[in-house]
């Protein structure tokens, strides 16, 4: 099975290293089994996407390689999680993942976020993460960042009230960036109290690779928790 074509908003890159014959396997055998379209109409019932009755749904925006999301859904086998990406190589990975721990509750859009966003109905949404997002650091490239005013308009249409928003990055001018249109935006408050409330991970936010590889260079990833308001 080949990945579907590049729609407008797609930016990045698709392919990395060739991949192996296994995880060849896994896109053409195993991904048509769990992954999503918007189809025609445009439009999702995210709650008739799982086999599993679910009490709420969980969606995750470039989800890398997948070990944030997979960890959380085997934490967590009551919700259902969306998992967007359009890099071959990360989905391979979160598709070995939830072939070997037998998880059930993931769902794959091969998409921009952005068109997931578009699709889904009101208030559907209980928890989002987008964590480090390409940080597209040339001045000309900043419309294609992901957490855009646009993306949280979009959001604060699909999360119900006191909705959780988490996102993460080790970039101080995507930090900036970020920290200024969400702490603007009249349906979002920000969590935090004190320092520790960004500069540490909770208990319940698994780590990923690129938190890792931020913390092996030196870079101190920070991490952000907003509230969809009530009534906004």
């Amino acid at each position: 099975m080949r990945l579907s074509a590049p729609r407008p908003l797609l930016y990045g890159r698709r392919r990395g290293r060739a991949l192996r014959p296994g995880q060849r396997a896994l896109i053409r055998d195993f991904l048509p089994q769990i992954a999503i379209t918007t189809g025609a109409s445009g439009q999702l019932d995210p709650k008739g996407l799982f086999d599993v009755r679910t009490t709420s749904i969980w969606v995750e925006i470039g989800f890398g390689g997948g070990e944030h999301l997979a960890q959380q859904a085997q934490c967590h086998p009551e919700i259902g999680f969306i998992g967007c990406e359009i890099f071959e190589n990360g989905i391979a990975k979160l598709l070995a993942l939830i072939k070997r721990s037998c998880i059930e509750n993931i769902r794959i859009l091969v998409e921009d976020g952005r068109l997931l966003i578009a699709a889904l109905p009101p208030a559907s949404i209980d928890r989002v993460f987008i964590l480090f997002p390409d940080p597209w650091p040339k001045r000309r490239h900043e419309g294609r960042r992901i957490a855009s005013r646009e993306t949280l308009d979009g959001l604060a249409r699909i999360m119900a009230d006191g909705a959780e928003l988490r996102l993460a990055t080790d970039d101080h001018d995507l930090l900036s960036w970020m920290l200024e249109r969400a702490t603007n935006h009249p349906a979002f408050e920000w969590l935090a109290r004190r320092p520790c409330d960004w500069r540490s991970r909770l208990p319940d936010w698994p780590p990923t690779r690129y938190e890792e590889k931020a913390k092996a260079t030196g870079r101190q990833p920070v991490f952000l928790r907003f509230r969809r308001r009530f009534g906004r």
